[in-house]
């Protein structure tokens, strides 16, 4: 499989191409603001070369240069439902463990995050009973 792209931002990875749709509104999601001006700094990666991509197999295709904190999965879970549940991966104190965090809250992981101001575990332990981050 090939490597992912080496960027600043945090990579979403689209895992799941069986609805067009969603992904539409995945993509709306993180390029409008919340409601008090904040966006997800990320780079879309729409590649059917990434379908079926897990957590797993997806820390081998990181390129050493990735200095971003987390990787997103865009999975069949996230495009399955309304909330666009992604799948967050930590890359660095607990590297590999996941959270699912809805699209539109995706900015309060990755500015947290990238500004060392929250750590993972943080967001972790404030999911909903159905293990969702649905903001603070």
């Amino acid at each position: 499989m090939h490597q992912l792209p080496c960027t600043l931002e945090a990579l979403v990875v689209r895992t799941d191409f069986s609805a067009e749709g969603a992904w539409d509104a995945l993509r709306a999601a993180l390029c409008s603001p919340s409601r008090d001006g904040f966006l997800a700094n990320v780079a879309l990666v729409d590649d059917r070369r990434f379908e079926g991509l897990t957590p797993e197999s997806a820390m081998d295709l990181i390129p050493a240069e990735y200095r971003h904190p987390l990787l997103v999965l865009a999975d069949s879970v996230a495009v399955a439902s309304t909330d666009l549940p992604l799948l967050v991966v930590d890359l660095r104190r607990e590297r590999g463990r996941c959270v699912r965090i809805v699209a539109a809250e995706l900015w309060s992981i990755e500015n947290n995050l990238s500004e060392a101001n929250m750590d993972f575990e943080e967001f972790a332990g404030a999911v909903d009973n159905d293990g969702v981050f649905r903001g603070l």
